[in-house]
């Protein structure tokens, strides 16, 4: 093997692994952002403000359109967050952010 080969397989072998493990850590990331944004937009913090998923605009979208638009990381946000304890769940299954862990979190405002 030559080393003109040797170095393409290297550059691909760093590209797959970009484009598998790196940038949608990235994308989900941005996205969280995007899902506390909504949700203080939407005013629902705390139990009392608490809102359905449609209310808030962040239920998966039907496969047919899925199909035909860009990947949305906010579903896979929105489950970190409520992995995290930062958006929890009411009895009804209405979502609120916790502003007590959301400030204690690495999402916190700065």
């Amino acid at each position: 093997m030559t080393v003109d080969i040797v170095t393409l397989i290297l550059a691909l072998l760093v590209a797959f692994i970009l484009g598998v493990f790196v940038l949608p850590q990235f994308f989900i990331r941005r996205a969280i952002r995007s899902v506390i944004r909504i949700f203080e937009k939407h005013n629902a913090i705390g139990v009392k403000n608490a809102k359905t998923i449609e209310e808030l605009g962040l239920a998966p979208k039907p496969m047919f359109q899925r199909m035909f638009s860009r990947r949305d990381y906010k579903p896979q946000a929105l489950q970190a967050l409520i992995h995290a304890d930062i958006v929890k769940t009411t009895e009804t299954g209405k979502l609120y952010l916790s502003e007590q862990t959301l400030l204690s979190s690495r999402w916190r405002k700065r």
